[in-house]
This record gives C-alpha cells, sequence and structure tokens, in this order.
C-alpha cells in the first residue's frame, strides 16, 4: 500500500507558477513511477506529467511542455511538479498517482495503482 498527498495548489493570476508536492508513505517509493494527472469540471483525467522511479526520464503533455517540471526526490519520498506561465486552462483538480513494473504508456491513468486525494489550482484571468 503507498499514501499520496498532495498539497502546493491554490488560486493565482495568469502568467504565475506554483510548486505542487506529493508526499509519499508506504512501501519504498524509489520503485515507483510517479505521475501527475489533472481533471478539470466535466472532463475526464488527463496526463501531466511523470517520471520513471529513478529520475532518469521525464515525460509531459504537449499542453505543458516547456511551462511545467516535475522532479522527485526519493530521500524525501516527494515527487514535484513545478508549474509556471499558468494559463486559465490549466485550472484543475491535480492529482498525483504512482504505479510499479510498467514500462512505457506514461500518460494511461488505468496504469497507476496508488492515488492521492488531489489539490485545486485555479488560475484566474
Amino acid at each position: 500500500q503507498v499514501q499520496l498527498v498532495e498539497s502546493g495548489g491554490g488560486l493565482v493570476q495568469a502568467g504565475a507558477s506554483l510548486r505542487l508536492s506529493c508526499a509519499a508513505s508506504g512501501r519504498t517509493f524509489s520503485n515507483y513511477d510517479m505521475g501527475w494527472f489533472r481533471q478539470a469540471p466535466g472532463k475526464e483525467r488527463e496526463f501531466v506529467a511523470a517520471v520513471t522511479w529513478s529520475g532518469g526520464r521525464t515525460y509531459y503533455a504537449d499542453s505543458v511542455k516547456g511551462r511545467f517540471t516535475i522532479s522527485r526526490d526519493n530521500a524525501k519520498n516527494t515527487v514535484y511538479l513545478q508549474m509556471s506561465s499558468l494559463k486559465p486552462e490549466d485550472t484543475a483538480v491535480y492529482y498525483c498517482a504512482s504505479r510499479y513494473l510498467y514500462s512505457g504508456d506514461y500518460e494511461k491513468p488505468q496504469l497507476y495503482r496508488y492515488w492521492g486525494q488531489g489539490t485545486q489550482v485555479t488560475v484566474s484571468s
């Protein structure tokens, strides 16, 4: 069992930055790939970014590439999502998730086993 707790969300103006954190507890954090997803009202959950268990590779949705950066600190059992140049369309509940023993297909939420409760990000225009 892995428990994930997100933090760092809030209300910001367009163009601002935020850093989300996801603290993990339970099984060995460094064994898991980690991902960030988001869900806006009335929309399906969508992939934002992922980082492999070692931190060696990162993946991004086209909509956030160049603006968001995912990273992890295995010593602190934490994954981060640094968001900059935020846009109103980035408004959503952001979730972190973990998965184990898969390769590829980082954008597929069904491959992630554990999920946090989400943190709200609201970007005003």
